[in-house]
């Protein structure tokens, strides 16, 4: 009888888990193995090394919330708006995503201290202002207007994790629902 090996997909998905928990340095196959329930010797027939799925990891964020989010928010279709509401939902909800706001926030810390990460990380910033731009560009004409729109946007993005304010009465989800308003439909 053949013996079912791990997916190699379990081991990317546990890897980015315990990354996202304890950063780079929580990545250990034989805590990966543990947690999956299966001895570390399976890991091997995948991957050469913890580099190897490092880097796996590091390639299914980027291609998750880049090429795939995007193509998802496009499949939805609608003006740019619309595009943009949607793509708001998605990153604030996590919908459909196997990585969430902790993993971009522990690749965000592990950038500090690694020059590979951190260039990988200015290309995935890079390709999200510049989609975030395309949207933004389908109605404001002035330049400065996009860019000021496109920095709020991401920066509210990261920064939202890191705030413990009051919000003035007010649910996250109310606030939110505001600030998506203001950029999209603002006050003439």
């Amino acid at each position: 009888m053949a013996v079912a090996r791990t997916p190699r997909h379990k081991w990317i998905s546990e890897g980015l888990r315990a990354l996202a928990a304890g950063g780079p340095d929580a990545v250990q196959i034989e805590a990966l193995a543990k947690a999956l329930g299966v001895s570390k010797g399976g890991f091997y027939g995948y991957f050469a090394d913890r580099r190897a799925l490092l880097a796996e990891m590091l390639d299914r964020w980027e291609r998750e919330i880049t090429e795939e989010l995007e193509a998802r928010v496009e499949r939805e279709g609608g003006d740019a708006r619309d595009r943009l509401r949607h793509l708001f939902a998605i990153v604030d909800t996590g919908d459909g995503l196997s990585t969430d706001i902790t993993t971009d926030l522990a690749i965000r810390d592990w950038a500090r201290r690694d020059p590979a990460v951190a260039e990988r990380l200015r290309r995935v910033d890079n390709r999200h202002m510049d989609y975030l731009r395309s949207l933004f560009r389908a109605f404001c004409v002035d330049e400065d207007e996009v860019e000021a729109r496109c920095l709020i946007t991401f920066s509210l993005y990261i920064a939202d994790q890191f705030m413990f304010a009051d919000r003035g009465g007010r649910s996250r989800a109310d606030v939110n629902e505001l600030t998506t308003k203001w950029l999209l439909d603002p006050p003439s």
